[in-house]
């Protein structure tokens, strides 16, 4: 990931939380089929390894499996809050009108080599996990044991099971870092004055700085 210096995060805490708090990562590979991406809903669990490891689960007839299961290094993308951030924002642009738009966001990159899960039981344990994850604080929550086995049966067989242990972690917290403190309050307050919610969960983070 191209993240210049102010940018950079490296406090394993905050990079973990970020994961955690992402509801949907991208897994990316590159193989014998070229360059593939899937978009899969993720466990992270922060103490299994140096760095944490993460498991999920995909269709058996997605294809991107068969590469991972080759070796090699794989990329899990965990996105952010981000947010357009325009020069009229820099209280500084009275007085220097040479500044130009930029963006501001959060992101996370997770690198590792990947072991494709086929095995029922331990695919069972991801899914159940996973799904746990999703329901918790609801009045009923769902819980797998709730399908018939047959049918849950059928649907294990249709889906394989990766884990990732976390062998590298890049960590990126765009926040305008390198902009004046007047400037930096500027952008916070115009992001979190905008209509749109992700401008100001953006806002949110900056009040951090």
């Amino acid at each position: 990931m191209y993240n210049n210096k102010p940018h950079q995060e490296h406090d394993l805490d905050r990079l973990h939380q970020h994961m955690l708090h992402t509801r949907l990562a991208l897994l990316v590979s590159h193989g014998e089929q070229g360059l593939l991406a899937t978009h899969l809903p993720v466990l992270v669990e922060t103490g299994e390894g140096e760095f944490g490891t993460v498991y999920g689960h995909l269709a058996r007839a997605n294809r991107q499996w068969q590469d991972l299961e080759q070796g090699g290094e794989a990329l899990l993308v965990f996105p952010g809050a981000d947010a357009y951030v325009s020069p009229s924002y820099y209280p500084s642009k009275v007085d220097n009108p040479k500044v130009v738009p930029t963006w501001n966001y959060l992101a996370v990159h997770a690198y590792g080599p990947v072991e494709v899960i086929h095995k029922p039981g331990p695919l069972l344990d991801i899914v159940t996990r996973l799904t746990d994850r999703h329901e918790q604080g609801r009045s009923e929550p769902w819980k797998v044991a709730d399908a018939p086995s047959d049918y849950l049966d059928g649907m294990l067989r249709a889906i394989v099971g990766i884990r990732l242990p976390i062998t590298r972690l890049q960590g990126a917290r765009k926040l305008s870092q390198n902009r004046s403190a007047q400037d930096i309050a500027g952008v916070r307050e115009s992001l979190g004055a905008s209509s749109d919610h992700l401008d100001n969960q953006l806002a949110a983070h900056m009040r951090d700085l």
